[in-house]
């Protein structure tokens, strides 16, 4: 048995009826499972209880809903040895490099000035920026980083990355390690984080991160609200050194109506919406999981919890 738990109750029916159409012999349940739980052998989630996962003795896996696996991390006691899956979707990687790329184009064109210009019916030409002083910095250079990194390179952009370890993507100017983050920074004039969240990364763009861009630098954060202090963000674009931001992400969600991102003119809010995943080219990755589970051989995107992605 397949259980489906911790998402979204459209999703959870759009995967429920996938699954059934590409393994009709599995059976597939909405959890919690009350009767005879050690028939569960799979879950799919975002973000399970713990004690929902303490309830199945005979799981195989537990597959992200997404990209991500720090939903399931967090997970109390969490079994030592459980395998965790990811899904890595080329149409959820798609979306997420159309969103970056839009942010970057957004700020570079300076969008958001003819939009208010607009409003006041206001005839407000500016000077082009030059492609020079729009540097893309890119905190992660994984499957995301490294296509969003590819398309702006194809813009002409300037891009550079930043991995813990030592990567190469062609084209990137690739840091690595504290040095090589403060280097990134110090060249970055759009800041994109395409980071997992990780105990290592909880909180990374501080104060301390953002005073080493150049000053009037933009932020752009698709990836997971935790990456980010946001007092400190609120700070920075109050003393300019952020000229703006796009936010997809938030430590809270829904975000609360109060918070001062809403009515914060430098802020550019969309809820969550950068990349959701495909339900039709997750399923079949899913899927050939299952059947290697079953059969003993290694699992398709199994995720290195010590790294946390």
């Amino acid at each position: 048995m397949l259980v489906l738990t911790g998402m979204e109750r459209q999703m959870t029916a759009d995967f429920k009826d996938a699954l059934s159409a590409e393994m009709p012999d599995l059976e597939i349940a909405v959890g919690p499972v009350e009767d005879r739980p050690e028939r569960v052998e799979f879950m799919l989630s975002w973000a399970p209880r713990a004690d929902e996962v303490a309830r199945y003795p005979n799981l195989r896996f537990i597959c992200s809903g997404g990209a991500g696996v720090d939903g399931i991390l967090r997970v109390p006691n969490l079994p030592p040895d459980l395998p965790i899956v990811r899904l890595v979707d080329e149409i959820l990687t798609q979306r997420m490099t159309h969103y970056v790329v839009h942010a970057v184009l957004h700020h570079y064109r300076q969008t958001n000035h003819y939009e208010g210009a607009q409003l006041r019916a206001h005839w407000a030409p500016l000077d082009p920026r030059a492609i020079e002083t729009s540097r893309v910095g890119i905190l992660g250079l994984g499957a995301l980083g490294s296509d969003a990194a590819e398309k702006l390179l194809a813009l002409e952009f300037s891009v550079a990355g930043w991995t813990r370890r030592p990567k190469t993507v062609p084209g990137v100017t690739c840091h690595h390690g504290p040095d090589g983050l403060r280097a990134l920074l110090a060249g970055s004039d759009i800041l994109v984080c395409l980071l997992p969240l990780t105990a290592e990364t909880l909180g990374l763009v501080d104060a301390k991160l953002l005073d080493r861009l150049p000053r009037g630098a933009y932020l752009i954060n698709p990836a997971r609200g935790g990456l980010v202090d946001d007092a400190a963000v609120l700070a920075a674009l109050d003393s300019g050194q952020l000229s703006g931001a796009a936010l997809d992400v938030f430590n809270e969600e829904p975000l609360p109506p109060d918070h001062p991102y809403w009515s914060h003119p430098g802020v550019a809010i969309t809820p969550h919406m950068a990349s959701r995943t495909h339900v039709g080219s997750a399923v079949p990755q899913l899927a050939e999981n299952v059947r290697r589970a079953r059969a003993g051989q290694p699992l398709i995107n199994q995720v290195d919890r010590a790294a946390g992605y």
